[in-house]
């Protein structure tokens, strides 16, 4: 697939372009918008305040813009003629415009674009951005080309063309260039893209865990409040930096002088933590920006977790953060963490200071973030930073990612998750760091989603759980069902390489612990294979008669610490396995100790032997158990119950495989007439009001201008029509109502199968209009061969558009063999769909019935993908059935029901 057609390239942004937050290169943040009538003043300033130099660059002339001109600038209500973006920035309860682009239609294809940036705010990577978000809105509104005229001198405008990853074309004429470039999002274009926002997110995460100083507002005299625990966790974990405790009515705190306002530390401030009543957070935000502080920590509640009311509030509080160009980590949150010894830095209320360690995490829960904290403690996992974001206003979890993507001491990544603020960025994000450090995420409420009654199969079977488990299997996110199983999991990929393949051995003490060890493995897909008669009879060397050499390997309950340290590296240097769990049950306590010791010798001497690492996990049910094992500097993970071993394990066996794997791409298609559909996706809306079922004509045009197959039929509108088309097509055929009122068809009569003359074919014309006079019919070539499939689609509020794929006709429901992924899908994606289906066996040919054409089939899946991706109107598609034929003879669509909204 992938050397059959181009990359399709999905926009850079997958979330709103003309509106929200973006990040400058400093870390700093701006608002972005759409300039409206109301900017001209501010608009007016804005041209004002630039140098000459920068008005005759963007102006071509020294003297001022026009009055018509400013006004043209800020009236973007027709994207078809003209949009002007602006940002903008608070400088005290004003808004300054400190940047401004445009696009100006020139003809059906082609927009001039232009871009100014205030000369204080040049070098900032604004010109870039806006040149994006123009481009994606210039797409969406039927645009494919920009041209921009400059002066040569204007080199920082040319390095923004040059570098966008668009590949201009340049005209250099009189002095000025002449650039012309397809806007269309190319692999180049996206990739700079994305590392341009990462590099920006990172640096505007950097000053909460690396502040120069931090001042705690708030920073109460009582003991028990929680300013002063803040401040006197700083202090007693020794915070590199100055520590400035906020008072307005305390000249000390803890023995700490104290200062009224933020605005009287003598300092430069990175970092504010603020711990003062609701009602006064708005105000010291004001205070904070007017000092130049760069992050603060809202751990005050009672805003968007409390109603309506703290709703409007905390937005409110996210538009004075953003508008000083500040970030958040809150509000309602417990604060965070940096363990590294040159910082030591508890920014929160957690009398727990876990020890540095490769484990970052991010706790959506302040309350669960203490109780985190204390587990980690428990397991004697270290953390190298840890932050609770509570209502994630502003810092998100995504934010998180692409800072702990860069940060060498985060080697394993948590999240504990409980909502999505954007989970399609999430997905470009989590599926790019996957790819280098392990992310493991807990998501709360999976019980709590439920089918939708919906007009289509796939939104029934579709709900918000089956997003998530897409979502965290496309992205290659290890999902953990509970807090002790994440970290479960981080122990192992924390201290253990990944499996080469999916082989275990269980060695152990006691056979009741290795089969529920052995079960668990296999529930989790992994194969506990019977060793081969020469390991065996390496074992039999040295174990008792009575010993089970099979697979789990039982040296029975008295085995030795000799026999232990034999049989680990015996097997853990054999070929026939992938991964080793060992368990030891101690008959007396007097045993532990050496045959703990002698389970270390038997790794040394395995990792000596070998000089191959191969994942060792241990459950040892003692004392020991718990605290990990130390082997030449290597821990070796210990877990308190064989069945926890066995499910770890079995993750990272998953992870290991998607890292294996050669990175999706999603194809595009040469063939594909996306216009053309556009076009009849308007005209149904248009004629039938924003939200409406297409006929079976308009589906028919609309899956044609995709290239995706369909069974040949025409609707007919008479008795005689249908019989002419029937004729023409070759009996038998199907001939089915076309209607968009009418939904399931055949328990509506709706539906003459095996149609086989003219004259049957006029009757059954009227009979299948009885249920919609006013309906045409479609006659198909009837389908009597093949595999019956359905693809479809069910719009997600978060999460967009799923694709399900599965056994189709009209079981669908019934057997719910249906697998679910989220836009767009790469061609990894529709290969994995079509074999996770518990129906993939008829597939590959069963019981006579020869295999289906797989490559069709993801074909479909991956045109699907597309339609619905360059068509957000579609809620709602069923393909079903699909029939697939043998391998090289293609499928086609038999029955197509599509919902657009506008």
């Amino acid at each position: 697939m992938r050397e059959s057609h181009p990359l399709y390239m999905p926009a850079p942004y997958q979330d709103a372009v003309d509106s929200g937050r973006l990040i400058m290169r400093d870390g700093s943040v701006a608002a972005v918008r759409r300039a409206t009538p109301d900017d001209v003043p501010a608009m007016r300033d804005f041209f004002a305040r630039l140098s000459p130099e920068s008005r005759r660059r963007r102006l071509f002339s020294l003297t001022g813009p026009s009055e018509e001109f400013i006004r043209s600038l800020c009236d973007s209500h027709d994207p078809l003629k003209q949009i002007s973006l602006v940002i903008t920035r608070k400088s005290g309860e004003t808004e300054v415009i400190i940047a401004v682009g445009s696009y100006m239609v020139q003809n059906k294809s082609t927009a001039e674009v232009a871009m100014a940036v205030e000369d204080r705010f040049q070098g900032q990577g604004l010109g870039t951005q806006l040149l994006e978000r123009l481009a994606l809105m210039a797409i969406r509104n039927g645009l494919s080309r920009f041209w921009a005229v400059t002066e040569l001198d204007n080199r920082s405008m040319i390095h923004v063309f040059r570098n966008s990853g668009l590949a201009p074309t340049e005209n250099v004429e009189s002095g000025s260039v002449e650039v012309d470039f397809s806007i269309v999002p190319t692999e180049a274009s996206v990739t700079l893209s994305e590392t341009r926002d990462r590099l920006s997110t990172a640096a505007s995460i950097r000053p909460f865990f690396y502040p120069n100083a931090v001042a705690v507002i708030g920073a109460s005299r009582e003991p028990a409040a929680i300013g002063h625990r803040i401040l006197d966790e700083l202090v007693r974990n020794g915070f590199a930096g100055a520590v400035y405790p906020v008072n307005p009515k305390a000249g000390v705190v803890g023995s700490i002088r104290a200062y009224p306002s933020i605005a009287e530390v003598p300092e430069q401030v990175d970092l504010a933590v603020i711990a003062v009543p609701r009602n006064a957070v708005l105000q010291t935000i004001d205070d904070c920006a007017a000092k130049g502080v760069r992050a603060v920590i809202v751990i005050t509640a009672g805003f968007s977790e409390t109603g309506p009311e703290g709703h409007t509030l905390q937005d409110e509080l996210v538009e004075k953060v953003r508008g000083y160009g500040m970030r958040m980590v809150g509000p309602n949150c417990l604060g965070l963490l940096n363990t590294d010894p040159a910082v030591r830095l508890n920014a929160s209320f957690s009398p727990i200071f876990p020890k540095p360690g490769r484990l970052a995490m991010s706790s959506q829960s302040g309350a669960l973030g203490l109780a985190i904290l204390a587990l980690a403690g428990e397991r004697g996992l270290g953390l190298s930073t840890f932050a609770s974001i509570g209502n994630k206003a502003d810092v998100s979890s995504n934010d998180l990612l692409q800072y702990w993507e860069a940060d060498e001491s985060a080697g394993v990544i948590l999240l504990y998750l409980e909502s999505f603020g954007n989970p399609r960025r999430f997905a470009r994000i989590a599926r790019r760091v996957s790819r280098s450090k392990p992310i493991i995420a807990v998501k709360a409420g999976r019980k709590g989603a439920g089918s939708r009654a919906a007009g289509s199969h796939t939104a029934a079977l579709a709900a918000s759980e089956v997003a998530v488990e897409a979502l965290f299997r496309q992205t290659g996110v290890i999902r953990a069902d509970s807090l002790d199983e994440m970290f479960d999991i981080a122990n192992a990929l924390g201290s253990q390489p990944l499996m080469g393949g999916r082989r275990v051995a269980i060695i152990t003490n006691a056979g009741g612990p290795a089969i529920l060890c052995a079960d668990a493995c296999e529930a989790g897909g992994l194969v506990i294979p019977v060793l081969s008669e020469t390991l065996k009879a390496k074992l039999r060397v040295f174990l008792p008669a009575t010993a089970s050499v099979t697979n789990p390997v039982d040296m029975i309950a008295s085995a030795t610490p000799e026999a232990y340290r034999r049989t680990i590296e015996t097997v853990l240097t054999s070929n026939e396995i992938d991964a080793v769990i060992v368990i030891h049950i101690p008959v007396d306590r007097s045993s532990s100790a050496p045959t703990v010791a002698a389970i270390r010798e038997g790794i040394r001497d395995a990792r000596a032997a070998s000089g191959e690492r191969k994942p060792i996990l241990t459950c040892l049910m003692s004392s020991e158990g718990g605290a990990p094992l130390e082997v030449d500097g290597e821990k070796i993970p210990v877990y308190t119950f064989p069945e926890s071993a066995g499910r770890a394990l079995s993750k990272v066996a998953s992870y290991s495989d998607w890292l294996r794997e050669t990175p999706g791409v999603i194809p595009g298609f040469n063939d594909m007439r996306p216009k053309d559909g556009r076009r009849i996706v308007k005209e149904a809306l248009a004629t039938r009001g924003g939200n409406t079922w297409l006929t079976a004509d308009e589906c028919h045009r609309l899956l044609d201008a995709f290239g995706i197959p369909q069974a040949p039929g025409e609707v007919a509108h008479s008795p005689d029509e249908a019989a002419r088309i029937a004729e023409q097509i070759g009996f038998p055929v199907a001939m089915k109502l076309a209607s968009e009122r009418v939904l399931h068809k055949t328990e509506s009569g709706g539906v003459r199968l095996n149609v086989r003359d003219a004259a049957t074919a006029r009757s059954a014309f009227d009979e299948v209009r009885r249920a919609d006079p006013s309906a045409g019919v479609l006659v198909q070539q009837m389908m009597t061969e093949g595999i019956e499939l359905m693809v479809g689609v069910a719009e997600d509020r978060l999460f967009g558009p799923l694709i399900g794929f599965g056994l189709g006709g009209i079981h669908v429901e019934v057997l719910a063999d249906v697998a679910f992924r989220i836009t767009p899908l790469t061609d990894r994606d529709a290969y994995h769909m079509t074999r996770s289906i518990r129906g993939f066996k008829l597939l590959q040919g069963f019981r006579g019935h020869p295999p289906a054409d797989l490559a069709a089939i993801e074909e479909t899946l991956l045109r699907v993908s597309q339609m619905v991706t360059e068509l957000p109107e579609i809620r709602e598609l069923d393909l079903n059935p699909l029939f697939a034929f043998a391998p090289g003879e293609g499928c086609r669509v038999a029955d197509a029901r599509i919902r657009v909204e506008g």
